[in-house]
């Protein structure tokens, strides 16, 4: 049944706002048991927000992208991981939208359905009457211990010896989960691998990446929809980059929570504060959060207005995206770097968020797809008349 009562962008983001006392309270459990507590998903599935990628005749909001970029982004105030997770699940909730419809029926037949994904096509499928048979193992699958449908890339084996990359959507209780998310950060997000076993996927659970790459996708009922006309990796990267620019809002607020009372040890300064080194760290480190605020909304703002006009995209744009994406990144890191570096020795004790928001970024900067070494250099191709050297753009 379709949702004519979608809330507005504002009204989204208040609600985010209003988590974020809960999931800072929450984040060093999450930290600690490598998973998101269930008063964080329970607080995200009353706010509505496994709505925002739903088909809205499945009473979803189908929220455009800058909603998106800043609900995220909020929800990284309070916590990095579940920020992250919740973007793993939107993009590949979003993801679940390109299938036929048949198989979108399935899938959201489960009220706010939790949908994880994986773009890394790390395993391999073999032809079967019917469908496919799945073998393999993903990695860094965050959320999918508590997560009902898996969005999977593998490479089909054709019969002549070529292969070819494919998406499956395979329901978690057919994949062997590895509990392995022992890292440095985003660990609440519970990136565990998965395995499949011989996992049988019919014929309509199974894309073909081409055409998905080239926004031809399999949904006859979403086509008319502005968020469905996007490209893949625009819509993904424009949305965890709000994760990482919430990260470096976070430090901010963090720092300045503790800069009352606080002195410079070893020096004539009592007060922190009045300190000119102090001047020069946090005004550096604001105006990289502004860049990066840049960055993340402008990539959002291009996915949104195209997705409206139906417009195609050129190459350098798409390639810009992931610019964006990595320039979210390179200056929330150094934001973050700045605020870390001036918060002191006592910052390093676990009770204190900027140390975990340091590894949080820092973590995001090597992701594969997000690092800004990759993407710079990506960008800096295009610019320079080259063919890309990936065709995730």
């Amino acid at each position: 049944m379709d949702n004519t009562q979608t809330p507005s962008r504002s009204e989204l983001v208040r609600r985010a706002s209003e988590l974020v006392p809960l999931l800072q309270k929450n984040a060093a459990w999450a930290e600690e048991n490598r998973r998101l507590p269930e008063d964080n998903i329970g607080a995200l599935t009353d706010a509505g927000f496994f709505k925002l990628r739903i088909p809205t005749r499945y009473g979803g909001y189908e929220s455009d992208m800058r909603t998106m970029s800043e609900v995220v982004a909020e929800l990284a105030r309070g916590d990095g991981s579940t920020s992250w997770t919740y973007a793993v699940w939107t993009i590949s909730t979003w993801i679940a939208g390109l299938f036929p419809d048949s198989v979108q029926d399935e899938i959201f037949s489960t009220p706010d359905v939790r949908v994880c994904g994986i773009l890394s096509p790390s395993a391999t499928a073999a032809p079967t009457k019917g469908g496919v048979i799945v073998n393999g193992k993903w990695t860094f699958n965050s959320g999918s211990q508590q997560s009902h449908w898996n969005t999977n890339a593998a490479i089909l084996l054709t019969p002549d010896g070529g292969h070819e990359p494919i998406m499956t959507a395979i329901p978690l209780a057919d994949l062997e989960i590895v509990d392995d998310w022992y890292t440095a950060g985003l660990r609440g997000s519970g990136s565990v691998s998965t395995i499949a076993r011989d996992v049988f996927v019919p014929h309509e659970r199974v894309l073909s990446m081409g055409p998905v790459l080239r926004e031809q996708y399999s949904s006859k009922l979403n086509a008319d929809s502005p968020i469905y006309r996007a490209p893949l990796l625009p819509t993904a990267c424009s949305t965890v980059s709000g994760t990482v620019l919430g990260l470096a809002k976070a430090a901010k607020e963090a720092f300045f929570e503790r800069l009352p009372g606080r002195k410079i040890t070893y020096t004539s300064y009592e007060k922190q504060s009045e300190a000119p080194l102090t001047h020069l760290q946090v005004a550096e480190a604001t105006v990289k959060i502004d860049e990066a605020e840049f960055h993340a909304y402008r990539a959002a703002d291009l996915v949104d207005a195209k997705s409206i006009n139906g417009e195609g995209w050129t190459l350098e744009e798409r390639a810009r995206i992931r610019l964006d994406m990595g320039a979210v990144c390179q200056r929330a890191k150094e934001a973050v770097d700045i605020l870390n570096t001036a918060s002191g020795g006592s910052s390093i004790y676990s009770s204190v968020p900027i140390q975990r928001i340091e590894r949080d970024v820092q973590t995001l900067n090597l992701h594969a797809v997000m690092h800004p070494n990759t993407n710079l250099e990506l960008y800096g191709r295009v610019l320079c008349g080259l063919e890309p050297n990936t065709h995730y753009l």
